[in-house]
């Protein structure tokens, strides 16, 4: 009898190097992730040096927007789940992390989400050194975030889901269903295996923009 922990057999199957176009192994593993659901790792590599992974997922639950506004310290410690398909949005900074084909999923809390956060941003004032306005835009929001990691400031956060996978686990959080509208103007960052149509839907981009210039 097949314990639920035993790791599911995978399979391959060959293809061509896109790059020395020499023969090449793909490899399908299938897994049940907590929250994500049922997904396919595909994983190739060729002697050549040519790699290439992605994340199928294998199953669809309702759209779902959930909205946190941070006011006290215990918001910081909310259980946030983001799959690969999610995309995080908060408001006030002007700040949106969609998914892309380089996305990865992680469990973490509100405080651990910030800093993420936080880390592109301090990046992307590195790159800004030449561009004043965008620099001093981008330490207005450096400081927003820390004064709210310090529960000194509010923000909101918000995640979205085409594929429902994502959420924020909190009493305070509020959560519903996207209209299906609303979720077709989502990125998922991933291939996406569509039942109905038997085509492979491919979003590549990864768009994060911190140093907008609506926040002044």
């Amino acid at each position: 009898m097949n314990s639920e922990n035993e790791k599911k057999e995978g399979f391959d199957t060959q293809t061509t190097c896109p790059l020395c176009h020499n023969e090449m192994v793909i490899h399908w593993q299938s897994d049940d992730i907590p929250f994500f659901g049922e997904v396919m790792y595909v994983t190739s590599r060729c002697g050549c040096g040519f790699r290439f992974t992605d994340t199928m997922i294998l199953t669809q639950k309702e759209p779902i927007r959930c909205e946190l506004k941070i006011e006290k310290e215990e918001d910081l410690n909310c259980r946030v789940i983001r799959s690969i398909s999610g995309t995080i949005r908060i408001p006030e900074l002007g700040i949106v992390v969609e998914p892309g084909s380089v996305s990865d999923s992680y469990v973490t809390n509100i405080e651990g989400l910030l800093c993420r956060v936080r880390d592109v941003v301090e990046t992307a004032i590195k790159w800004s050194e030449d561009d004043p306005e965008k620099e001093a835009a981008g330490n207005k929001i450096l400081e927003r975030l820390n004064d709210t990691l310090s529960s000194k400031a509010n923000l909101t956060v918000i995640m979205e889901d085409p594929l429902g996978n994502s959420t924020i686990i909190s009493e305070r959080a509020s959560c519903i269903n996207l209209t299906s509208e609303e979720a077709s103007a989502l990125k998922t960052g991933m291939v996406i295996l569509d039942a109905d149509s038997a085509d492979l839907k491919v979003d590549s981009s990864e768009n994060i923009q911190p140093l907008g210039n609506d926040y002044k």
